[in-house]
């Protein structure tokens, strides 16, 4: 089952010289539900640019997005719903928020649609926590934890919606070699243990291999 398809995405941004910079050039791609699929690609190439796209974060300039069925536009009236609810982010610089506990970071996307957490909720919340191997920092603050605990609950938080697609933008950027390795290994048991769909872009080639399927963004389009 196709679960995103891209067709002839293009964007383009202006420099500070007004010259336009084709930065996608007419990409297509399509992932199927369960697959985890890595973007390689060198600095500027239009990894984040993309991963925007695919985030409804960012809106191109030409194009079809259709995810689940559903045609993506910025401008829909039920976008940030769809970007809550179906569309999971692990983000390269964490973004945790201080003042909460790793358990209660990894609950925000819920108090985003909901004033309240259930007990259905917060017991998810463990589950992936388990999964992830780090229960035992629940009641952490982000301040005390080390950089691969970070990852790890950010990984949670993307995930506590239970979402069609998790994007993640370059995952393990901010970590040494080994803990970046075993964050990859973390995304690649959460798709097989979680069946979710996963689309990493990354800079080292290492990190894209512990995907199913590796494509590269070279001169705005992928191979």
């Amino acid at each position: 089952m196709t679960i995103l398809k891209l067709s002839n995405i293009q964007k383009s941004f202006k420099d500070g010289e007004n010259r336009i910079n084709h930065v996608l050039q007419g990409i297509d791609l399509t992932v199927n539900q369960g697959e985890f699929v890595s973007i390689t690609g060198a600095s500027g190439s239009g990894k984040t640019t993309l991963l925007s796209i695919l985030g409804t974060l960012l809106p191109p300039d030409e194009g079809s997005y259709i995810l689940n069925d559903q045609e993506i536009t910025t401008s829909s009236a039920d976008i940030a719903s769809i970007r809550n609810k179906q569309i999971g982010f692990v983000f390269q610089n964490h973004r945790l928020m201080p003042q909460y506990t790793a358990l209660e970071n990894i609950l925000m996307p819920v108090l985003a649609s909901k004033n309240s957490t259930s007990a259905e909720d917060e017991a998810y919340a463990k589950q992936l926590m388990e999964l992830t191997q780090i229960s035992k920092i629940a009641n952490q603050y982000p301040g005390t934890l080390s950089g691969g605990e970070a990852s790890r609950v950010t990984v949670c938080r993307g995930l506590i919606m239970k979402p069609h697609l998790l994007l993640a933008d370059e995952p393990t950027g901010q970590l040494d070699r080994e803990n970046a390795k075993n964050i990859a290994s973390l995304l690649s048991e959460v798709n097989k243990s979680l069946g979710t769909t996963i689309l990493m872009v990354t800079h080292s080639d290492e990190i894209a291999q512990t995907a199913n399927k590796t494509l590269t963004l070279q001169d705005g389009k992928l191979q």
